[in-house]
């Protein structure tokens, strides 16, 4: 019996151990947690420097994360929440719920980074991804203009959705209502988050998707395939700047600080462009894989500020809704 003993004894130390790690609990969107998103890569490689447990839940969509978020309030088991971006800071802010960072790195950014709340983790462009072999258009205009068959993703739950509103509203101003009432029997569907609109895309059910310039990548590496690309709009396109925030009410503000400093570390960095396929917001130390020199480089940058944004969404949601109802 005695090493019956021994072995209980031992599963009581190891259990002890186990339950004296405090847990980080970090709130983001689907894609990151899933098998081939960063989420597995990056829970390993901080769990190895933190002596703590990572426990990363997926939340749909980025907008629909800050919905979650303004639902629970200060009673949320999230210490930090990753998968906004840009165009929601300021509504992010507006609860209360999150805390100033520590985080300083040299980014890669196109913009001058100096928010003291949210921190950023990756960034890219916009655009409608197509077959390689596909006669893509060349501006909203000409889209508006022809057959094409486009997917998009909800603006109301979707970051990449409410990106494509931003986009059209930067480049068209007060003509945007128009260009989303030419567009409408161009799109056809609307799905909740970006998962599901690739997903039918690469089923044959339409011609574009609105993904990023650098969905790409993702066919050329890791699949060797190069039957994708990036149609280039004269517009300009659009980008989007992925953050990251802790919440206030965290009851492991030290540890959710220094997930904060990790993410923008090279053992984050390194991972983000081969599993989220997207430009890091830190160049690593082996700069950007093979493969990404030959993505789509826009010609023009478009951008609200957060300030700008949150100004700039209820008109444009309100345009496009107006021009898909009828």
């Amino acid at each position: 019996m005695k090493h019956l003993a021994i072995a209980a004894g031992i599963l009581t130390a190891t259990s002890a151990v186990a339950a004296d790690k405090p847990t980080l609990t970090v709130y983001t969107y689907d894609s990151f947690v899933s098998d081939w998103g960063p989420g597995p890569k990056v829970e390993e490689a901080f769990e190895a420097q933190c002596e703590c447990d990572l426990n990363l839940v997926g939340v749909e969509d980025g907008a629909a994360l800050l919905s979650r978020i303004r639902l629970e309030g200060e009673n949320s088991d999230a210490d930090i929440v990753l998968g906004l971006d840009t165009n929601l800071i300021s509504a992010a802010k507006e609860t209360g719920l999150f805390a100033p960072h520590s985080v300083t790195a040299e980014y890669a950014l196109p913009i001058e980074w100096t928010d003291t709340v949210f921190a950023p983790y990756d960034w890219g462009y916009f655009a409608f991804v197509h077959n390689a072999d596909f006669a893509a258009p060349n501006s909203f205009r000409e889209l508006a203009d022809s057959d094409i068959k486009i997917i998009i993703q909800d603006p109301r739950s979707s970051t990449p959705g409410l990106g494509l509103l931003l986009w059209v509203k930067a480049a068209y101003g007060d003509e945007a209502q128009e260009i989303w009432a030419d567009l409408a029997d161009n799109i056809v569907t609307v799905t909740k988050g970006w998962s599901e609109s690739y997903g039918l895309f690469l089923e044959g059910e339409a011609d574009m998707v609105l993904s990023y310039t650098t969905s790409p990548a993702y066919h050329l590496i890791a699949e060797e395939d190069a039957s994708k690309a990036a149609a280039a709009f004269d517009e300009g396109h659009y980008m989007q700047i992925e953050v990251a925030a802790k919440l206030a009410n965290s009851d492991q503000p030290e540890l959710a600080d220094q997930f904060l400093n990790f993410m923008v570390s090279d053992a984050f960095q390194t991972i983000i462009p081969t599993t989220n396929w997207m430009y890091p917001a830190v160049t690593p130390s082996s700069g950007l894989p093979e493969g990404f020199e030959t993505l789509t480089i826009p010609q023009k940058s478009l951008l609200f500020d957060q300030d700008q944004a949150a100004i700039a969404r209820e008109q444009a949601l309100s345009e496009w809704l107006g021009a898909l109802s009828q």
